[in-house]
């Protein structure tokens, strides 16, 4: 598929496609593609909070959201307190403290700076993984979900879904998989493990369709090592073979690159 230009306002990304009905947003940089979803979102928030009491929003971790998440906290004017928050995926087996807990990182990277009105976390630890599924998928499903926000993986993955166990038309809301080599050794190379051994082999995730209900889907993938998923993304086959495709054919999802996660296109 070809990749159609929009014409954008000054002073936001440099530039803007259509991949099938997903938005794309160039940014030239790491630090611009924050700030460029952080007013994306922030004004998003506003007018969904005119409109309704409430929002609910699920979030990402990763490297790839950190600028991002600093950036949407400065520029202030959402009211947190009347927002739900809950997260993408978590490993099993380890507790909320453990350094590369995604409870630990949303907890001290968004929760204890923006007291929402609720944070909702998987229970990384539990006992019964199977009724955790169950549990979150429930907490999910009482609420319309307003906002998404995704990374994407160096093998085309959402939240958790490798292209091992991805699936378009996933029955479950939640649920637990085993992951990819490749996703592991990522976490050691990203200083999130001393080793692949220390890795968990298992993870909690939000499946592919309960990420395409949100009423608003935010993908960012930025920097060199992210450009030949986005290639796959945006030019390849539709398939699981690269999850993050799906985003594709969903008219509500923003995908903000910069210039390095661009430069295969």
């Amino acid at each position: 598929m070809s990749l159609k230009a929009n014409t954008i306002q000054p002073g936001a990304a440099k530039e803007t496609f259509q991949a099938d009905v997903l938005s794309v947003r160039l940014c030239h940089s790491s630090s611009e593609l924050a700030q460029d979803a952080a007013l994306f979102v922030r004004k998003y928030l506003q007018d969904i909070l005119s409109e309704q009491q409430t929002a609910s929003v699920v979030l990402a971790t990763g490297n790839s959201q950190i600028q991002f998440l600093d950036a949407l906290i400065a520029l202030g004017g959402v009211d947190w307190s009347r927002i739900t928050l809950f997260h993408l995926d978590e490993y099993l087996g380890i507790d909320a403290d453990h350094p590369a807990s995604f409870r630990r990182y949303l907890r001290e990277r968004v929760e204890y700076r923006v007291k929402p009105d609720k944070f909702h976390y998987l229970e990384g630890d539990t006992l019964e993984p199977l009724a955790e599924c169950d549990r979150y998928t429930q907490l999910l499903l009482a609420q319309p979900i307003d906002l998404c926000c995704l990374g994407l993986g160096k093998n085309g993955h959402l939240a958790f879904n490798e292209p091992s166990v991805a699936d378009f038309n996933d029955p479950e809301r939640v649920k637990l998989v085993k992951l990819d080599k490749g996703t592991r050794l990522a976490q050691v190379d990203g200083g999130h493990f001393p080793s692949l051994e220390a890795v968990p082999q298992y993870a909690f995730t939000l499946t592919i369709p309960m990420i395409c209900a949100a009423k608003k889907i935010l993908c960012l993938a930025p920097a060199r090592h992210k450009a030949l998923a986005v290639k796959t993304m945006l030019l390849g086959a539709l398939s699981t073979d690269c999850p993050a495709s799906v985003l594709r054919t969903q008219a509500q999802a923003t995908l903000f690159l910069d210039a390095d996660s661009a430069s295969l296109l």
